[in-house]
């Protein structure tokens, strides 16, 4: 059954700018006001990682510090340890988010460790998360595949769910890293970890590498899954992946709600307004269809 209401969590401010050419600090800023009016209600502000390894999120702290908050907002932090957790909370992150793979090759390639050392590695931050009254998000990448191994088995997600649920995340968003997810895969991930982590406690995060991201949100919707993270513009990609594309453009999601009648709060005119100026700010194309066809609209107009 399809949820009468869903919450979009806006990730192009992290997820998608820190796979793209660095931006100004000011245009950062621009596009994270610009979405704070569309009527979104969580907006992924930054990461704070080590600018070694990721140098577009290392002015987050400035980011946070420039942008003119509005209230019933949540402006999200990732925070992998302690350390990123303590300058998330000193800039006034609403909350932090972890991330784990379900891919134990991913895990081993990337972080050097198994995935039960990589959570473990999480629980400082959760406690120290629930010591200051900050919900903690959680990640699962690689749910449906993984550039190392191929194939994840939907019984390997639902683990690592289980495990950040049992730590203390409020929610755990299940993403499709690489893009190469399709109804059938998913469906059977997502009967997996419903069966271990609570429908509320659901998000769904894919990229369109394939061009399935839509298709793969309404197979998430049939079974009342009603929290969607999305990008706008299509912002991003994946640095493990060659050729994949961004996550799923929040303009393309909007539009999908709004045919289907789910409310969302979100104004679609708007949201193609920033997509539009941040990727004039990128030098690149928006790669939404509905931002493409919108403003293929208002030129014509």
């Amino acid at each position: 059954m399809l949820p009468k209401q869903v919450r979009l969590v806006e990730v192009g401010p992290r997820d998608g700018l820190q796979n793209e050419v660095a931006v100004s600090l000011d245009a950062k800023i621009k596009l994270v006001n610009q979405l704070s009016r569309t009527g979104l209600s969580t907006i992924e502000t930054g990461a704070f990682v080590s600018p070694k390894w990721v140098p577009q999120m290392a002015d987050s702290a400035s980011v946070f510090a420039g942008i003119k908050r509005k209230a019933g907002i949540r402006y999200a932090a990732l925070t992998p340890n302690l350390k990123g957790y303590e300058a998330a909370k000193a800039a006034g992150a609403d909350e932090v988010a972890i991330f784990g793979a379900a891919s134990e090759a991913f895990s081993q390639k990337n972080i050097n460790c198994s995935i039960d050392e990589s959570l473990q590695r999480f629980a400082p931050v959760l406690a120290a998360a629930k010591a200051d009254g900050i919900q903690v998000r959680g990640y699962v990448s690689c749910v449906v595949g993984c550039p190392y191994q191929g194939d994840v088995a939907p019984a390997d997600v639902a683990r690592v769910a289980k495990a950040l649920l049992d730590m203390g995340c409020y929610e755990i968003s299940l993403g499709d890293t690489i893009g190469v997810g399709t109804p059938k895969t998913v469906a059977a991930m997502l009967d997996a970890v419903l069966a271990v982590v609570p429908l509320e406690q659901v998000a769904v995060h894919f990229h369109d590498t394939y061009g399935q991201a839509l298709t793969n949100i309404y197979t998430a919707l049939l079974r009342g899954i009603a929290v969607i993270d999305s990008a706008v513009a299509g912002l991003g990609g994946c640095p493990y992946a060659a050729g994949a594309s961004g996550n799923v453009a929040s303009e393309d999601v909007v539009y999908l709600l709004n045919g289907l009648g789910i409310t969302h709060g979100v104004d679609l005119n708007a949201l193609a307004q920033a997509g539009w100026d941040i990727c004039a700010e990128l030098g690149k194309p928006v790669s939404s269809k509905v931002g493409l066809a919108l403003q293929a609209k208002c030129l014509k107009n």
